[in-house]
């Protein structure tokens, strides 16, 4: 094991390499719109604090958000208090949170083994293709997996070197994490520990885990004191809506139509970590090897125990697998030194680069299936992807093919040319792109909105963010006369006598008499 003070790089190359993966999340941070539903949901609700003169609760469109807790409220609230209301700053608490990750999941492995492998298990967080959404969303999962990390790594610190101040750490990340989401930020990092002392055989190691009073104490501290006041001043129904509702409910039932079979994750996971999977390919080719090591049974039991867990649940998410992710870096990056078959780690990057090429062609055949709102929402697809998409994801390619077709260059260095090329590919190309698309005609609609009188109503939409924009409160109700309606255009004619406003493709701001 890697002493404290080895973990920093040595040399100038480590150096940029890691700064670039830990500045990475800010790239092209604020070039997208705010994205409908959940950045829009978050963002309206923090909005609504402002509005309402109340930062202790958290409302949407004028009704209680029950769904989630404080912490990523209070961040965005302290971001736009400091530094303004645009996509950037509402995306920066998520973009630090981030870049915090990619910090500790580097110190982290490095400590726990080398460098290079460090500096790969913190190049797959930067640059995999889901993670680069959700490391930049105005969402609390960012936040979430910062924790779940710092948790999971603080945990194993303890297990191995029975440092208490290990198991502080980690009972104070869990505590972070539960006033960002809940139990879950205590269920992950608690499962992964029985089920690893259980395959050692050690149940008495996870009963001093589970049970130590000092840990316990900070813990409650920290994460109790907001459900005690919200409770004290919202009644019951603030715990049970909590609790029962959006913690236990989305296991038992699919909520908000976010459904899907027992095997809904394992595309998610293979596209994901695009142009990384050809590291989980390997993984499959050495389960014994990783089993018999116990950092990497550890970070396996973490990730199968999440990967199992939502499975399960009766709401899916393609992002709720990437709590389990802490531990699956783990995994994937040692492949870089367990496994020699250069084709099966490097052959899904220049099918990632050809996917992204493709992207286009499949998106222009889906969009004649759809109905005529989002028919005309597509309206502008065939020239949103300019000469610049094109040019970067084909010269991509062509990398990637010579970095697959060479043996010159080593195996972790074509991992990190790869990695950088579609982390670029996604965050200054493809989201700005799909924000544009499906996003502008909200974000437009609703700087208008901040000029124009009357009551501002979604009727026929489900788009929070037209609150974020117009920094107003925004009702979802039948819309009265003087009222400022956004609609789909497929909706107009349900506004008899409505006088459109502002129109963008498939979506109307109007005026009611």
């Amino acid at each position: 094991m890697n002493t404290r003070a080895s973990a920093w790089p040595e040399y100038w190359d480590e150096w940029l390499i890691l700064a670039i993966l830990v500045w990475f999340p800010f790239l092209a941070l604020g070039a997208a719109p705010l994205f409908d539903l959940d950045e829009g949901a978050f963002t309206a609700s923090t909005t609504e604090m402002f509005l309402r003169g109340d930062f202790l609760s958290s409302y949407l469109l004028g009704e209680p958000r029950y769904d989630k807790p404080i912490l990523i409220y209070w961040l965005q609230a302290a971001a736009v208090s400091l530094f303004g209301r645009d996509e950037f700053v509402w995306r920066l608490p998520s973009a630090l949170s981030s870049s915090l990750w990619i910090l500790v999941t580097y110190l982290f492995v490095t400590r726990v083994s080398q460098r290079r492998i460090g500096l790969t298990a913190a190049l797959i967080v930067a640059t995999a293709a889901g993670l680069t959404v959700i490391t930049r969303a105005a969402t609390a999962d960012a936040l979430l997996n910062l924790w779940l990390a710092c948790a999971g790594y603080a945990t194993w610190l303890w297990l191995r070197q029975s440092g208490q101040h290990w198991l502080y750490a980690a009972w104070l990340a869990m505590a972070l994490g539960f006033l960002t989401k809940g139990p879950i930020a205590v269920v992950i990092p608690a499962g992964a520990v029985l089920l690893w002392c259980l395959s050692q055989r050690d149940g008495r190691l996870f009963l001093r885990f589970a049970f130590a009073p000092g840990p316990l104490a900070l813990f409650l501290v920290i994460a109790a004191p907001w459900f005690m006041i919200l409770t004290w001043r919202e009644g019951p129904g603030f715990l049970t809506g909590f609790f029962l509702t959006h913690n236990l409910g989305r296991f038992d039932t699919a909520m908000e139509g976010h459904r899907g079979n027992f095997f809904y994750y394992l595309p998610v996971v293979l596209l994901s970590l695009l142009p990384h999977t050809g590291l989980l390919l390997a993984a499959l080719t050495r389960l014994q090897a990783i089993w018999r090591n116990p950092l990497l049974r550890y970070g396996l039991l973490w990730f199968l125990l999440t990967l199992t867990l939502f499975s399960f649940s009766g709401t899916k998410l393609p992002h709720y697998v990437y709590y389990g992710y802490g531990g699956l870096v783990i995994v994937l990056a040692s492949m870089v030194e367990m496994t020699t078959r250069r084709w099966l780690v490097l052959g899904p990057a220049p099918l990632t680069f050809a996917l992204l090429l493709a992207l286009p062609f499949l998106a222009q055949q889906a969009a004649g299936g759809l109905k005529g709102d989002d028919q005309l929402l597509l309206a502008g697809l065939p020239d949103a992807f300019g000469p610049a998409y094109w040019l970067w994801c084909g010269g991509a390619l062509a990398i990637s093919l010579i970095l697959l077709g060479t043996r010159h260059i080593g195996l972790a260095t074509a991992l990190r040319f790869s990695g950088l090329l579609a982390g670029i590919a996604m965050t200054v190309f493809l989201i700005p792109i799909v924000g544009q698309i499906q996003q502008a005609p909200i974000r437009n609609a609703g700087r208008l909105a901040q000029t124009l009188p009357g009551p501002l109503v979604l009727f026929g939409a489900n788009t929070p963010s037209l609150q974020t924009y117009a920094n107003r409160p925004v009702a979802k109700r039948p819309p009265r006369a003087g009222d400022l309606v956004l609609t789909r255009h497929s909706d107009l004619p349900r506004l008899p006598g409505a006088t459109v406003v502002y129109s963008e493709r498939s979506y109307i701001l109007a005026r009611m008499h």
